[in-house]
């Protein structure tokens, strides 16, 4: 059978195409012709071609996302890949055909230009990862895009009047640190003027009032405390909104009404959760819709010719839908899944989302407000595999640290049981304050299916989506219990029988990266391998090197390194200062471009541990930043994210021989 042959041949050329003890510990690695060009490594073997054939068709799944609806009533704008980077592209009605709008070599992401019938559209794109966003006016009538913005510095699109005549856009030109505010027309370079200077805050717009005169903004102190204001587009003079219940608080979506005489928001000021409340701005009194609803309020959608609103909810991870017509609110029936990018059609007749779910790639859906009939735009491709055998999530809990019940997702592979058990890999998201929720992942299903490798996402203490206290749970000087939630799903994966607990591995990204080496220098014994993707491997380092317009930012969640105390508390706990204790192989994977994590974590990590001995590879990228957003990297880490677990963890054989009936049949 040729799941067994091939996932044989990947694990014995892993095995096989180990360094030599003596080889030195960062000799440049001789030529892989399926390695990109952009791409250097150390210590990883060349790619077997029977892997990359295999991984080739998870690696073209597909998904679609929405990203508006025409003005002028000709279908939607979505974005989706179908070579290197993501492009946008439109579809004319339902099933139909993409066609591609943008041909950048960069990922390009963007939305219509409101009531431009001619199809005119913003475009935001930055170049290598930088993340130094820029934003053009796409004119569909030539194909050329015009830059709105100097070309150079971080920039990120706000509010579009409703008319489409000019765009609010956060900057960070003046000073490269502080983010101010601009105005710009939309269709006219150069037309760019400094609206709000944020000297030391960090302001957002986040609507704009259909008579052009206010805008909502919203400060970001970090993500327990907000502060809502009204900004007079005339005196250029905020008004800040009262929170409903003293003390500190977050506040989310902030929308205007219809009427312009009130304001939709969302704000966890009057418990643990964010709920959805309406604001009268003559009163300033609030009234609240979503008091029983016992979870975060997400985002929130007005369309401007009624009274109806539409708002998501995140229920435990999945997305639950909701309107409100007059007066009224009903909950609409979707597949279990994640709702965003809601937008109501120019006729008020459908709301236009992204539709994600765990067992089938994300894609463009509306419902019809009549009747909330769904109707799904787009049929994202799955690579020629049989989509009715792919794996999807269940919610576990499971004893952290000092008992505190820690939710995750766990796919468990079918080949997994008592007599068979499924060696473990342990995802951690980043943030920290984020949060797993399920999706569709090609690689997975392939760790899955052809590995036979169980895969679980632990929404460790800090944590958003699950209540104020807990998203409170790691900040400053309680880092390291969120860690030791690692410690508590290794004891539950050695009381689960179809599990391997002597055959784990973790693996994580930015945030997630620090949680992948910290439970390395306290869980070796436990753990087998551990992969870090742009991650951080010291708060201090860190905290003084990421871009200067992130570094308050941060500091408010990790804690200021320029304290003495957190000084002595960062050189306690970070992985760079306790390599001695890593006893587990390592994988750097890391963009040379990244503003986020700046290169000189992984470099310094990866130096560091091989120094001690250990085995460490390390994939780098010149074209990237914070993650691999070109096809082609992302395919090559892939294979070498397989080729070390294979080599980590030691196969010999491939996966059980009782393969279910439905994976022959597929194969």
């Amino acid at each position: 059978m040729k799941i067994l042959r091939v996932w044989f041949v990947v694990v014995s050329l892993a095995v096989a195409c180990r360094a030599p003890a003596d080889r030195p510990a960062f000799a440049a690695d001789a030529a892989d012709p399926l390695r990109p060009p952009a791409i250097a490594t150390q210590s990883v073997p060349p790619v077997p071609p029977e892997l990359s054939e295999r991984l080739r068709q998870y690696q073209n799944t597909r998904s679609a996302t929405f990203r508006g609806w025409s003005p002028a009533g000709k279908g939607m704008l979505i974005a989706t890949r179908f070579a290197d980077t993501v492009q946008l592209h439109r579809v004319y009605e339902p099933g139909g055909r993409r066609e591609q709008v943008t041909f950048f070599n960069e990922p390009a992401d963007g939305a219509f230009i409101p009531e431009a019938n001619d199809g005119a559209m913003l475009v935001e794109m930055s170049r290598g990862g930088s993340e130094n966003n820029q934003i053009y006016f796409f004119d569909r009538s030539t194909g050329q895009a015009q830059l709105l913005t100097d070309g150079k510095s971080r920039n990120q699109p706000g509010p579009v009047l409703h008319d489409g005549s000019k765009m609010i856009i956060h900057s960070n030109s003046r000073n490269q640190r502080d983010t101010d505010l601009y105005v710009s027309e939309t269709r006219k370079p150069g037309t760019l003027k400094l609206l709000m200077e944020s000297t030391n805050e960090f302001w957002t717009a986040t609507d704009w009032s259909r008579d052009g005169t206010k805008l909502l903004m919203n400060r970001y102190v970090s993500i327990n405390e907000s502060y809502p204001a009204l900004f007079d587009m005339a005196t250029q003079k905020k008004t800040t909104l009262p929170s409903p219940e003293a003390g500190p608080a977050s506040f989310g979506s902030l929308k205007f009404a219809r009427d312009g005489r009130s304001v939709w928001l969302t704000t966890d000021a009057r418990g643990e959760f964010r709920q959805l409340g309406r604001l009268d701005l003559a009163t300033m009194k609030y009234t609240w819709v979503t008091e029983d609803i016992p979870w975060d309020v997400d985002s929130i959608e007005v369309e401007p010719n009624s009274d109806l609103i539409a708002f998501t909810v995140n229920e435990d991870g999945a997305s639950g839908l909701y309107l409100i017509d007059k007066g009224k609110r009903r909950k609409v029936d979707l597949p279990l899944g994640q709702v965003a990018s809601l937008e109501f059609s120019p006729d008020g007749k459908h709301l236009g989302f992204t539709l994600a779910r765990p067992d089938a790639p994300a894609d463009a859906h509306s419902i019809a407000l009549a009747d909330d009939k769904l109707t799904r735009w787009t049929f994202s491709e799955v690579g020629g595999l049989n989509p009715a055998t792919f794996v999807t999530a269940s919610r576990i809990q499971f004893p952290g640290h000092e008992g505190l019940k820690i939710p995750a997702y766990y796919f468990k592979p079918r080949t997994a049981t008592k007599d068979r058990p499924a060696g473990v890999l342990i995802n951690i998201h980043g943030g920290p304050e984020s949060q797993y929720r399920p999706l569709f992942n090609g690689t997975e299903q392939f760790y899955l299916t052809e590995l036979g490798m169980a895969v679980i996402h632990p929404n460790v203490r800090g944590s958003s989506g699950y209540g104020k206290t807990y998203v409170r749970l790691d900040n400053a000087d309680k880092r390291e219990d969120s860690v030791r939630d690692i410690g508590g799903l290794l004891d539950w994966i050695g009381t689960q029988p179809e599990l391997d607990a002597s055959r784990v591995v973790v693996m994580g990204g930015s945030y997630g990266g620090f949680m992948v080496l910290a439970s390395l220098t306290h869980f070796s014994d436990r753990i087998k391998a551990g992969v870090d993707i742009v991650g951080i491997a010291s708060f201090r380092s860190f905290l003084k090197n990421t871009s200067a317009y992130r570094q308050d930012l941060r500091r408010a969640e990790y804690g200021d390194e320029r304290d003495p105390k957190m000084q002595a508390y960062f050189d306690k706990i970070d992985p760079l200062n306790n390599v001695d204790k890593i006893k587990s192989s390592l994988l750097v994977i890391h963009g040379r471009n990244d503003p986020r994590v700046p290169f000189s974590e992984a470099e310094q990590i990866a130096s560091r541990v091989a120094s001690s001995g250990r085995k460490v590879w390390t994939v780098y990228a010149d074209n990237e930043g914070h993650g691999f957003a070109k096809k082609a990297n992302r395919d090559y880490m892939t294979a070498a994210v397989v080729l070390f677990f294979s080599d980590a963890l030691g196969y010999k054989q491939g996966p059980p021989t009782d393969v279910p009936d439905d994976l022959k049949q597929r194969k």
